[in-house]
């Protein structure tokens, strides 16, 4: 992932916020072609691994070898950012549109795992992280086993041990304040799906920066 410095983000608790809140991550391997294969999967970050399940008849896992290489693409916030928002504009006229947006990229080698034993546990864990502080969360004793073992059958788990983590942000941290906060006014009525969530990141970033200055 291309990285230029002021939209590193090297806090790994604030990267791991973002993959857990986002809660899924493309996983891409490389066919037996040589052509890539990507499938969104909701996934687990727990410790130097990722855990997430396939679909049995999805054939993208029995193309996954062992140990082979993997990235994950966890996508956070992304919006459309219009020139007309910035306080530049009035300036000189010298703007172009963006995109703003924020992405972990976890790289690692994968592993399937067809054991039931193995596969329960990931789906357990997977089902507890968004059913906990719900009125009434569901688990995964509520079914009938019978009907659980059956389900349980139709997934394939997969285990990637990460070896690097790459994060960044694009939050118009190369802009001025004026023109940073013009495009949080702008997005922040645009309306768009993301819109306001990369506004809130973008404020959160700029407080941030200043109270570093």
């Amino acid at each position: 992932m291309y990285v230029p410095r002021f939209n590193a983000v090297e806090d790994e608790a604030e990267l791991r916020a973002l993959v857990a809140e986002v809660g899924s991550a493309e996983l891409v391997t490389t066919g037996a072609d040589g052509y890539p294969r990507a499938t969104l999967l909701p996934v687990i970050w727990d410790g130097d691994r990722v855990i997430a399940h396939f679909a049995r008849a999805n054939p993208h896992w029995r193309e996954i070898g062992e140990d082979a290489a993997a990235l994950l693409v966890c996508a956070g916030p992304q919006a459309y950012v219009s020139p007309s928002w910035y306080a530049t504009k009035a300036e000189h006229g010298r703007v172009v549109p963006t995109w703003n947006y924020s992405a972990v990229h976890l790289t690692g080698r994968a592993r399937v795992h067809d054991d039931p034993e193995w596969v329960r546990a990931m789906v357990t864990a997977l089902t507890e992280k968004h059913e906990s502080g719900r009125p009434a969360p569901w688990a995964v004793t509520d079914a009938p086993e019978e009907y659980l073992t059956k389900n349980l059958r139709a997934i394939v788990g997969v285990e990637i041990r990460v070896e690097r983590v790459e994060g960044k942000a694009k939050l118009s941290q190369n802009r001025s304040e004026a023109d940073r906060r013009g495009v949080i006014a702008g997005l922040g009525v645009d309306g768009t799906p993301g819109a306001v969530e990369v506004a809130e990141d973008m404020e959160r970033v700029l407080k941030s920066s200043k109270s570093i200055d």
